[in-house]
């Protein structure tokens, strides 16, 4: 299921081959005969610090952090589509464990364009010192989600959470929720309404908090149904007080954020795509191995059938994945339709895959200790990660047709 090969740089080609070797030996083994560690309800506890020191290893925390500090670079010109095989790559291994560590690559991103020098010095060197350090974007709200990413240009949609300029910076007053990293993050991008009455993209603005600023509470970890690796967290401000240098960009965050989103698109399909393969692989594996009826079950046209069908679907999103981040890297003007369709197309395709894999599996399907119950929960949290599915199709119309698709919020002209 990786027939794009021939189509990776030497440097890609090396990074796949390490992260897929991190993933067989220290990953699989460690969900294998652990697997009841997943339904720790202690968030601290749940994935061995052991693995994120291992990642480290392979430099795969730090990727997007500029070299000077310590990181790894990619190469500018294919940066996405490197996001993109490793991503995937560690998702074939689990998809919580991918989830943690891309959100790093992705605020690294936004931090290297906006961020201050000192800060960057500062924070990045934190990042690259500590193995358990980990980043995360705070833009999701309790009354407004994915579809402020379409985004809404109204006052009607403005960010419930607000700050105000005092002497010497700001303060930050909200909440915050279903944030990637949100209980671990020792850093915070987080955006909130500077201009009231605004629309969207011209009253938002960002900033950089540390999470040990007063005023700045991880109220709790959101306990998911899939991707539990990742630990999910909700956080409040409550005059959460940051310097002037904290405001990364005032009033425009939004649009500035483009260079934090399409990338995510990308690096979300891409993960999808490495839990379908995961499911394939094993899927192929047990077909091949158990016999009904006196026959190997691949022998049986139904099932034989379906493999195929898992087989299109991933090859599928493989090449609009292919595309998508081609066009990303390349600065396309048809970039934001085809990073959210790729989003979007994985999500419902890799789901029907992870379908697929579970009825073949019979009985062992439902059983927690063989794993694939797993990769068919991990995969329906995609289609609401970065986006729902109908809030991407918003986008995709709205990057076709920019002058007529509808504006979804606020009074109609």
């Amino acid at each position: 299921m990786d027939s794009f090969n021939n189509d990776l740089t030497e440097e890609q080609r090396l990074m796949k081959q390490s992260c897929r070797d991190f993933i067989d030996r220290v990953v699989s083994p460690f969900l294998r005969n652990d697997w009841q560690r997943e339904w720790n309800m202690n968030p601290d506890e749940r994935l061995p610090k052991e693995i994120l020191k291992a990642a480290d290893e392979i430099s795969i925390r730090t990727l997007a952090v500029p070299e000077k500090y310590g990181g790894i670079e990619l190469n500018s010109e294919t940066e996405v589509r490197s996001f993109a095989i490793i991503a995937e790559e560690i998702a074939r291994g689990d998809s919580g464990l991918a989830d943690k560590l891309v959100q790093n690559w992705k605020v690294a991103v936004l931090l290297r364009n906006l961020a201050p020098e000192h800060l960057q010095k500062k924070w990045f060197t934190r990042l690259v010192e500590d193995h358990t350090f980990l980043l995360a974007h705070c833009l999701t709200e309790p009354k407004g989600a994915s579809d402020r990413w379409l985004p809404y240009n109204v006052p009607e949609a403005a960010m419930d959470t607000m700050a105000q300029r005092v002497d010497g910076g700001w303060k930050i007053n909200g909440r915050k929720q279903f944030i990637s990293n949100g209980f671990d993050a020792g850093l915070y991008v987080v955006y909130a309404n500077t201009k009231p009455g605004s629309g969207m993209l011209e009253g938002t603005s960002s900033f950089l908090v540390p999470r040990e600023t007063p005023g700045l509470e991880v109220v709790r970890c959101n306990e998911t149904i899939g991707c539990r690796f990742m630990n999910n967290g909700e956080i409040y401000f409550s005059d959460c007080f940051v310097p002037e240098d904290h405001l990364l960009c005032e009033g425009e965050a939004l649009s500035k954020a483009a260079i934090y989103f399409r990338p995510g698109k990308i690096i979300q399909a891409a993960k999808n795509l490495g839990v379908g393969v995961a499911a394939f692989e094993k899927t192929s594996a047990f077909v091949q191995s158990y016999e009904r009826g006196g026959k190997l079950l691949i022998k049986h046209q139904s099932v034989a059938s379906r493999l195929a069908d898992m087989a299109t679907r991933i090859t599928s999103v493989r090449t609009l994945l292919n595309q998508a981040a081609l066009a990303v890297d390349t600065r396309s003007s048809d970039a934001d339709a085809l990073c959210n369709m790729a989003k979007v197309f994985a999500s419902q395709e890799i789901l029907k895959v992870c379908e697929n894999a579970l009825e073949l599996h019979g009985g062992m399907g439902a059983m927690l200790d063989v794993g694939i119950e797993k990769l068919f929960r991990d995969a329906s949290i995609f289609l609401h990660m970065d986006a729902t599915v109908d809030i991407s199709h918003f986008k995709i119309v709205k990057a076709m047709f920019p002058e007529t698709a509808g504006k979804y919020a606020g009074p109609e002209n």
